[in-house]
């Protein structure tokens, strides 16, 4: 897990995913060589901080989005929210500026929310949560689970596959618009019309820790079932545990490409935490190796 907790500490809001992008280059470049295939790398101009890699004769691509929520500073020290982070007074925020590096705690006054920093910020300055990555017997518990699990899984689905497309994209959780694009080059360049979502989602009353990988048969964007039916078919053949979510609210990357332009068919497949968009997000260490087993099939057999 230290690969993950190093992922986790990576403050890479929407719109920052830059420095997340630069970690993920130069991990790339240093264990490509052990991997099953090295893949061809697509990055930087064209691509803003985006990440594709190709390997072999690809049939499906997986998308996982870079990006975390946070916060960016205002006027004041007063902050707003990037994309849907749970604001709470006493969650511990971090960051920085020209002037050196900021810590704070939220505080509310009024109806705003502030950073109780030592100083005054510099406006537009972004801040994420404190990392403190908590790994027990069956639980790692820390923030940006969301997505860096999904990153995560993708990083150790590159050292075994042999034909498939990785994707590491932006601003998912602040609205999206690279999967867009991005699916538009690689329909084009190497005629592949078919995605997995690389993505964490919520525990509920249906979905619960510790029963197996979540397939989402929807959220608020509709997948086309006959391409649902096709993994499912896979997936019951197998060992792997497995949920079958169905929500009526929520999006990823998925939605992206479905209101693009190009036809693409996708399915959200994630592990579920807790304490969705905290400092503290849970998820269950058997959820996370039945998410990358289900990859590992589906990659093969789609």
């Amino acid at each position: 897990m230290e690969l993950l907790k190093k992922l986790c500490g990576i403050h890479s809001p929407s719109g920052e995913e830059h420095v997340i992008n630069k970690f993920i280059l130069k991990y790339i470049k240093e264990n490509q060589n052990k991997w099953t295939v090295k893949p061809k790398l697509y990055h930087g101009k064209g691509f803003q901080d985006n990440i594709v890699l190709v390997f072999g004769k690809p049939r499906t691509a997986i998308f996982a989005h870079m990006d975390s929520i946070g916060f960016t500073v205002r006027y004041n020290n007063e902050i707003v929210k990037i994309g849907g982070p749970v604001i709470k007074e006493g969650f511990k925020l971090t960051g920085k500026d020209s002037k050196g590096k900021i810590e704070g705690e939220i505080i509310k006054k009024g109806k705003k929310y502030y950073i109780d920093a030592s100083r005054k910020i510099e406006r537009g300055t972004s801040l994420t949560f404190k990392l403190n990555f908590r790994n027990t017997k069956n639980f790692i518990q820390s923030c940006y689970l969301d997505n860096r699990l999904g990153v995560w899984n993708c990083l150790k689905i590159a050292e075994s596959l042999q034909d498939g497309i990785i994707v590491f994209s932006s601003w998912e959780e602040h609205g999206g618009g690279s999967a867009g694009y991005l699916g538009k080059f690689i329909q084009k360049k190497y005629n592949v019309y078919q995605a997995l979502i690389s993505d964490i989602t919520w525990i509920t009353n249906g979905i619960k820790h510790g029963k197996g990988c979540v397939i989402s048969l929807r959220d608020s964007g509709i997948p086309r079932r006959s391409y649902i039916n096709k993994i499912l078919k896979i997936v019951k053949q197998s060992n792997i545990n497995f949920q079958l979510e169905v929500e009526s609210s929520g999006g990823s990357d998925g939605n992206e490409l479905q209101k693009s332009n190009y036809p693409w068919d996708w399915c959200f497949i994630g592990a579920a935490e807790d304490n969705v968009h905290s400092p503290n997000e849970k998820v269950h260490k058997k959820d996370i190796e039945a998410m990358l087993d289900l990859y590992k099939l589906l990659l093969k057999k789609l």
